[in-house]
Formats: structure tokens, C-alpha cells, sequence
């Protein structure tokens, strides 16, 4: 196994918000706090306060959640190590993803493993417990339904949902995935280790009852080893400790003031905004519907129902029932640290890009700000995948050009005729540097004519060398197929493969090594793409 590391900014992948923070630009200094170096946790550990009853509420919660499954050692441990004040949380959220999803939903959460471990080295009388969010609470089917494997598209089709089914996905029944399991075996094939995989999705998908414990199974399967703690925050405990800043919400719309003013200010400094806040970043959850809370001349509507609400009647729901409300986009980050010692949270491009929005609304309702980490990228090439590269003299740099570059400049390594006509395009500026003196001496009304000659030439020159290199590459056809078939299988869809690809894939070409060589593999420090070759 052999590691590559190349700038997020040249591979072409990333916006120039990530690359910037990165890059820690001035333009976005106020709009976080500590950044990301094992140095600044100091300072982030100074200033994270969290109460015992808050720790008590946590493990309690927690307890509660795992009551199905088998702890293990090292889960029990960083369960109960949670209720002692020298105790924090590194975090990583992600949605219920059939399957888990996307690869990078292992990058996230190895990510956020090995900086605890980091931590711990770095800082000894601390304790620093790794947390997989669930998105429980999302309502968005249609994002998590599917996986693919080989290039095809697994989906989960249900007619409840097609019905305007609403509700969190967490909340969905299991029912219904016998299908796909039928599915993703007959593709798996029938190796051993497809075997393990089917067992995999089995044991969490067809003997559990829902989204939410299907999902915990799964992750906890994978990680329990290693003591990752999985929260899911539709609980009523925890909610409870946040009906507070619900409340404060509700009456005061902070989150709205504050996070607009910020928006406005990374606009300016030349960036997109990812999310708007809303009068109320607040959701009304119940079954089958989360729906937002929007306030009319001092009523309150659930949105899209016949639902609603005087102050008084909703502030009481709130006292009463805090989980029949659930934070939007911009309100669950808070959520996540009032619940949470938290010190960092671990996220992709799109993530941290609506984080960078938050640190003045943090300021206003007196919360820390935690560090913002962009996780781990990677791209797994396999010992066939590496034969074929340097076969064709494929470089790693090569591989992240667009194909179009990429095929034009082997081309013209490989080709027995010369067709790059830089040299005579110089030749022929030169040439007409002499033509303009000549008019400038005799008549300066020529050099107009002498301009529109010389591009006229030049684009001559142009759609010459254009036409010598598709003749060229019609030649060598069969080299530039093979150098864009494995481009293609590398970026499918013309995307990063952890954006596209299961993990799954990759556990029928390394097995039980592919979490071990991941660890070993990725630096959650370390802010640049990995290239791991087998």
C-alpha cells in the first residue's frame, strides 16, 4: 500500500470557500473560531464548558438508545468515561444512507476515530470520545433510498412515501427490504466475502424495525472496536436540555438575525451561501409529518397542515413534549453542541460551508463554537486499477485533469508525429513583430490590417493542430479508450468516487483489511486528498 497526497485546491473538486479555510485565508478569519491544529485544542478545551447534569442526561440517553444492542467493551467505555468532566466529544453527522450510502460515510467517521485518538496522545489527561449523529429527524426519502453498486442503482421503493409520507426517515418501518436484499446479493455474487456483506445487510436491515435502529446496528457492527458512540438526537431527553434555546427561538428568532448578517458578509467576501435562515429554524415533528413552524400575527401554523397554535398553547407543547420539535439546518449544529462536550465537528465541503454561517448566532445565545474539520477525501486504487496506469504512464496529478486534457496530452507524448505547434505559433508572433514595426515606419493605418492578419494566421494554426490531434486520436484509438476507461472507473460520473461508490465494492477487493488500511491510510490533520494504491 503506497500513499499520495495532493492539494484539495488541484484536484479540482472543491470550492474556493473549502480550499480558502484551508488555507486559513483572512477573507474567513471572523467567521469561525479556533482553527483545526492540535495546538488549538487547548485553547478549544479552555473554553467548552459542559454541566454534570448535562453529562447525566447524556449517558443516560445514551443507555437508553443502545438498550438493543450488545455495548461491547469499548462503547461501554466511552459511555460511561462521558459522565467525567475531563471528558469531550469529536463529532461527525450523516444521513440514514441505505447501506451507508456513499464511501465517504467511512471517511467521516474514521476521521473523527483517529483524531480522538490524537487527542488522546497529544492532550493524556483528557478523555475524547468519537460521535456518529444520526439524522434521524430528516424528511428528505428520496436522499437516502438508494446506494449504488457495479454501477447500478439499488433503490428502496415505498408507496408510503410516494403517498406524501412526510416524516422523519428514522421513524420508517424496515418492511419492504427483503427486495433489495435479493437485489444486492445476486449482484454481490456468491465469494465469501459477498457472503459477509449480505449477512451484513440482513442482520440490520430485515431484523430490525426501523430506519434509526437499522442504521445504529450497522454503524456499531463496523465501529463498536473502536468505541464510536452513536447518537440519535430524536429523544426526549435530550431535547429536553435543549427546549431552552427552542423556546428562545420560538420568541426571539436570534438565528434569523444573526445568521443572515453573517450570510451577508461571506456573499461580499466573494463566496456562496449554502443555507438560508428561516423567521423560525424550527420543525413540528409528529408521525408522518415534520413540517415548519411558521408564525402569523402572533399564531402559530404548522406548515402544509390544519395544525396550529397560540403562544401559550405552544410554549406548553414545548414544556410537555420537546421532541415534537426538531431543529432545522441551521438549528440542529446548536443543538449538537449544547448536548454534546463537544469540541470539533467533522464534515464534508457542504457541511462546513453552512457552519461558516453559524459562529455569530453561537456568539448570541452564548454557546461555544466548535472547530469546523473538513473531513478526510480519498481515492482507493486497486493493485488491476495501478497496473493499468502505469501501463498507460498515467501519472496521479494526470488522473484528476479533465478527460478532454487528459486524452490531448498523451496523445502528444505518444504520437510519432509532432502535434503541439507551439514553436511555429511563436515563429509567426515573431514574424509579425517585425510586420508591425514595418507599418508603424511607413503607415500606422496598416497596423489594423496587420493585427486581423495575424489572428487569422494564429487561428489557422489553431484548427490545424485541432485537426492533426483528432486524426491522431482516431488512430490510437485503443490507447485513448483504455486511458479514459480507467479515468472513468476511478471518477464515476465524472465525480469523486467517495461521492458515488459504496463501500461495499471495496470490501470485495481488500475484505476485512479495508477499515485497517482506512485508519492506517487517513490524517484527519492532515488537509490534503489521499491517493491510497493497493
Amino acid at each position: 500500500m503506497s500513499i499520495h497526497k495532493i492539494a484539495y485546491k488541484e484536484t479540482g473538486y472543491f470550492s474556493k470557500l473549502i480550499c480558502d479555510y484551508l488555507e486559513e485565508h483572512e477573507s474567513l478569519n471572523q467567521f469561525y473560531g479556533n482553527f483545526p491544529t492540535l495546538e488549538n485544542f487547548k485553547k478549544q478545551l479552555e473554553a467548552k464548558s459542559f454541566s454534570q447534569e448535562k453529562r447525566s442526561v447524556l449517558v443516560s440517553a445514551l443507555q437508553n438508545q443502545y438498550k438493543n444492542l450488545e455495548l461491547g467493551e469499548a462503547v461501554e467505555s466511552a459511555i460511561e468515561q462521558l459522565e467525567q468532566e475531563n471528558t469531550f466529544t469529536v463529532t461527525t453527522g450523516h444521513q440514514l444512507n441505505l447501506f451507508t450510502g456513499p464511501l465517504y460515510f467511512l471517511y467521516k467517521i474514521i476521521s473523527t476515530i483517529t483524531l480522538s485518538r490524537k487527542l488522546k496522545e497529544a492532550y493524556p489527561d483528557h478523555n475524547f470520545v468519537p460521535v456518529y449523529w444520526m439524522a434521524t429527524e430528516d424528511h428528505d426519502f428520496d436522499e437516502i433510498n438508494y446506494f449504488r453498486l457495479h454501477g447500478k442503482k439499488i433503490q428502496w421503493n415505498r408507496e408510503d412515501i410516494q403517498n406524501n409520507d412526510k416524516g422523519a426517515v428514522g421513524a420508517l418501518k424496515t418492511e419492504g427490504l427483503q427486495e433489495v436484499f435479493n437485489l444486492i446479493c445476486a449482484e454481490l455474487g456468491n465469494t465469501q466475502l459477498a457472503k459477509e456483506l449480505c449477512d451484513l445487510f440482513e442482520s440490520a436491515y430485515l431484523k430490525y424495525d426501523t430506519l434509526t435502529e437499522a442504521t445504529r446496528y450497522l454503524a456499531h457492527r463496523i465501529f463498536s472496536q473502536y468505541g464510536l458512540v452513536i447518537v440519535d438526537g430524536d429523544d426526549h431527553q435530550l431535547k429536553w436540555v435543549f427546549a431552552p434555546y427552542m423556546k428562545q427561538e420560538i420568541l426571539e428568532n436570534k438565528a434569523h438575525k444573526a445568521v443572515s448578517t453573517q450570510a451577508e458578509k461571506l456573499e461580499k467576501a466573494g463566496y456562496s451561501v449554502q443555507v438560508n435562515a428561516r423567521e423560525i429554524n424550527l420543525f413540528y415533528l409528529s408521525d408522518g409529518i415534520r413540517e415548519r413552524i411558521i408564525e402569523k400575527e402572533g399564531r402559530y401554523f404548522i406548515n402544509d397542515t390544519s395544525i396550529e397554535f397560540s403562544k401559550e398553547e405552544l410554549l406548553a407543547k414545548l414544556e410537555e413534549t420537546p421532541e415534537a420539535f426538531s431543529p432545522n439546518v441551521i438549528m440542529r449544529p446548536l443543538y449538537q453542541e449544547v448536548i454534546l462536550p463537544n469540541l470539533a465537528y467533522i464534515g464534508g465541503g457542504g457541511e462546513i460551508a453552512y457552519w461558516l454561517e453559524l459562529k455569530s448566532f453561537f456568539d448570541a445565545v452564548e454557546v461555544p463554537f466548535p472547530m469546523l474539520m473538513v473531513r478526510n477525501s480519498a481515492l482507493l486504487i486497486t493493485e488491476k486499477q495501478q497496473e493499468k496506469l502505469e501501463k498507460l504512464h498515467v501519472s496521479i496529478e494526470d488522473l484528476f485533469l479533465n478527460q478532454n486534457d487528459l486524452v490531448n496530452r498523451k496523445i502528444r507524448k505518444i504520437s510519432n508525429i509532432d502535434v503541439d505547434f507551439s514553436p511555429q505559433k511563436k515563429h509567426l508572433v515573431k514574424q509579425f513583430e517585425d510586420l508591425y514595426a514595418l507599418a508603424s515606419e511607413t503607415d500606422a493605418s496598416f497596423l489594423g490590417a496587420v493585427k486581423a492578419q495575424e489572428v487569422k494566421q494564429l487561428k489557422g494554426l489553431d484548427h490545424l493542430e485541432k485537426r492533426l490531434l483528432k486524426a491522431q486520436k482516431k488512430k490510437l484509438g485503443d490507447h485513448v479508450k483504455r486511458l479514459t476507461d480507467i479515468q472513468n472507473e476511478l471518477f464515476p460520473l465524472e465525480n469523486l468516487q467517495e461521492r458515488i461508490m459504496n463501500f461495499s465494492e471495496f470490501y470485495l477487493e481488500y475484505g476485512s483489511d479495508l477499515i485497517p488500511q482506512l485508519f492506517d491510510s487517513l490524517d484527519p490533520l492532515d488537509y490534503r486528498f489521499t491517493v491510497i494504491t493497493k
